[in-house]
């Protein structure tokens, strides 16, 4: 007879397969095409260009040792310097907050579409003063796809804020802007990251439509648990963001100084070194959910429903002990996990019923869950 392991402490398997979804997002080589919506199209070409040239360095220098020894030893020492800049700022959760490019008025903006019924006066000042806020919802009312939701035939631009709001609908916003939010707070305009990225935006996603279905499903708030089934990865944006930044900054300088020293072997090894990703895997794994809500409280939203869920979710080891409004979020990052490691084949059926029995899944909500599309989430 079988042991259930429902709800109680996290069992160590259950920990070991949550692991092993970051590490595959975060270390693993999987190149993932376009998803969503993409912004960095031209970069993919960079990163490309950039890996290429890193191994066609790495095969010329395993030719010689003394090389080879220059390249382990540049390599281990950048990774050292990203790690101590990196744990240093992680000790100082404000100077993450500062880094992170996250402002109060962004944070107000989620707060208050959490509401059952938004105040759209509110909403509209916050909005008009988000630069790439207001560019994306222009953008989103003005695409083929929304033109819908326009006065027939009209062929003339929306730029006007209040026009573009009231076109979508609050119901619309509550999903797009939050889902805005986190692709504008992912690391972007990096090579070294492209792929991290992308893996990391496509688990958010997928763990937000599954969150939706689920609050649609127990009649839960929707706004809610979908908005902090995205901002659960704020925490591991921002160490990858800062973790990207110390990365390029040490790496540029080493080159423009081995260069200009004309020494070519020292440049080749600065060169072919990558991004220490095993090492900022583990700074997300250790630091990642506290700083989902010390952000939030940094800003004064300490007592805002969705730092109260996050912070829950980094506390409580018992999945039994959630609110109703955590264990569907909690669900939600579970079948995400799930679906990604089956499809890298990183998974076995036995481990994937210790998850399913652990997060207390019904039947009901797998046959829900198995029915949505994981490939696209419907914003307008």
């Amino acid at each position: 007879m079988a042991v259930s392991v429902a709800g109680g402490v996290r069992p160590g398997k259950v920990i070991e397969v949550e692991r092993r979804l970051y590490k595959q997002l975060i270390v693993g080589k999987e190149k993932l095409t376009q998803q969503f919506d993409d912004r960095d199209k031209q970069l993919e070409d960079d990163a490309n260009k950039l890996e290429v040239e890193r191994q066609a360095i790495k095969a010329r220098m395993e030719e010689q040792a003394k090389a080879q020894q220059i390249l382990a030893r540049i390599s281990q020492q950048l990774s050292k310097t990203v790690n101590n800049s990196l744990e240093h700022q992680i000790n100082s959760p404000q100077q993450m907050l500062e880094q992170s490019g996250i402002e109060e008025s962004q944070v107000l903006l989620l707060d208050l579409l959490l509401n059952k019924d938004p105040d759209l006066r509110r909403i509209r000042p916050l909005v008009e003063n988000i630069s790439w806020l207001y560019t994306d919802l222009v953008n989103l009312i003005n695409s083929p796809a929304s033109s819908h939701r326009r006065p027939q035939r009209s062929e003339v631009k929306v730029t006007d804020i209040k026009l573009v709001l009231n076109y979508i609908g609050i119901e619309n916003l509550q999903a797009v802007i939050p889902y805005f939010c986190l692709r504008n707070w992912l690391p972007s305009g990096n090579a070294n990251l492209i792929w991290i990225t992308r893996k990391l935006w496509r688990y958010s996603m997928m763990s937000a439509i599954a969150a939706k279905a689920l609050a649609v499903l127990h009649g839960k708030n929707v706004a809610l648990v979908y908005s902090a089934s995205l901002m659960k990865q704020l925490g591991s944006a921002t160490i990858l963001n800062s973790a990207a930044r110390q990365f390029e900054t040490t790496w540029g300088t080493w080159l423009r100084e081995t260069s200009a020293k004309g020494d070519k072997t020292l440049y080749d090894a600065v060169m072919a070194s990558e991004f220490p990703s095993m090492d900022v895997f583990e700074k997300v794994m250790s630091y990642g959910e506290q700083l989902n809500w010390q952000i939030l409280d940094l800003l004064e939203f300490e007592n805002s429903k969705l730092t109260k869920l996050l912070k829950e979710l980094d506390f409580n080891y018992h999945f039994s002990e959630f609110s109703a409004e955590s264990a569907i979020v909690a669900k939600a990052s579970c079948y995400a996990k799930v679906l990604l490691l089956e499809e890298s084949r990183l998974i076995d059926p036995q481990e994937k019923r210790i998850m399913f029995d652990y997060y207390e899944f019904t039947e009901q909500e797998l046959i829900r869950l198995k029915a949505q599309n994981y490939r696209k989430l419907d914003l307008v």
